[in-house]
């Protein structure tokens, strides 16, 4: 069985329909169509019911779900295997968020590499759902988010509460989003409770869904925004930026995510270092108490 309609198999599950399958895969939805008939001919049965809501597993569906993803997982470790470079034991693919690189995977990835030099690791950015669709292909070994979702054979583990907090590059802002705010999209839950403690703000000029992306507009053209208390540290205590006095904090967990089953002593050696300097991360940023947002469903 080709490999590839294994995985447009567990995309469109993923996913939810064929129109957003198709987004992720960047390919028409005409060949998603095609590759699901393909398999459904393949197996002989129906895999999914198409309605307007979007698909739903079969039977048979869910059935299958088990050996396509062992399938799509066979065929990546194959190639994790074969391409080790020369001098290595194996490899480790490493997702993560951007903001979470910054000061938090940065400073894992030279401990890691001390504690195990005989694997080779690829390190990659992404969003929760490019992150997640890695992890369930087995493309990447470990995943590093804001909200993750839970799926068969994938361990789900809080790092730390990421200590959101108003920043501002003019030492006298007031309380709430003024002109040149930028809006950082931190996840729905942030969303909610932004939406809840400024119920008058009528929407920013500038939204960004990276938080980089949003802190070098912001020391650049002047402003404010929300960012992690980790990440703005070197610049408050240089005075490049400001927190916001009376401005609410928030809260959102950190997590990481990893197959449940691998045994893999790299993975076990990888995660055993994140949560140590998470212990560390912690004690940096909790110098006083958040207004926290409930923690997301897994």
């Amino acid at each position: 069985m080709d490999s590839e309609l294994a995985r447009t198999f567990l995309t469109v599950v993923e996913a939810g329909n064929f129109i957003s399958a198709a987004e992720r895969l960047h390919v028409s939805q005409s060949t998603v169509s095609t590759r699901i008939h393909s398999l459904e001919e393949l197996l002989g049965c129906v895999l999914f019911v198409r309605n307007k809501a979007g698909t739903t597993l079969t039977a048979a569906g869910r059935q299958f779900q088990k050996h396509a993803t062992a399938l799509v997982r066979t065929v990546a470790q194959a190639r994790h295997d074969i391409g080790i470079p020369e001098g290595f034991s194996g490899t480790l693919v490493i997702g993560g968020r951007i903001g979470l690189w910054e000061e938090f995977l940065l400073q894992w990835l030279p401990l890691m590499q001390k504690a195990s030099p005989e694997i080779s690791i690829r390190a990659e950015s992404g969003l929760e759902p490019d992150i997640m669709q890695g992890l369930i292909e087995g493309r990447i070994d470990i995943g590093v988010m804001y909200t993750p979702q839970s799926r068969p054979g994938l361990k789900v583990e809080q790092l730390f509460d990421e200590r959101l907090v108003m920043v501002s590059t003019s030492a006298k802002n007031a309380p709430e989003p003024q002109d040149g705010y930028v809006y950082v999209d931190w996840g729905p839950e942030f969303y909610a409770r932004h939406s809840v403690c400024f119920p008058n703000f009528g929407g920013p000029s500038l939204t960004a869904n990276i938080g980089w992306l949003g802190l070098q507009h912001l020391m650049k053209n002047g402003g404010s925004g929300y960012f992690p208390m980790r990440i703005v540290l070197p610049h408050l205590a240089a005075k490049r930026l400001h927190v916001v006095t009376g401005a609410p904090e928030f809260s959102v967990p950190a997590y990481v995510v990893y197959p449940a089953d691998s045994g893999r002593e790299a993975i076990t050696s990888a995660i055993g270092i994140m949560h140590r300097l998470a212990s560390v991360t912690r004690t940096r940023i909790a110098a006083k108490p958040t207004r926290r947002i409930a923690p997301a469903r897994k």
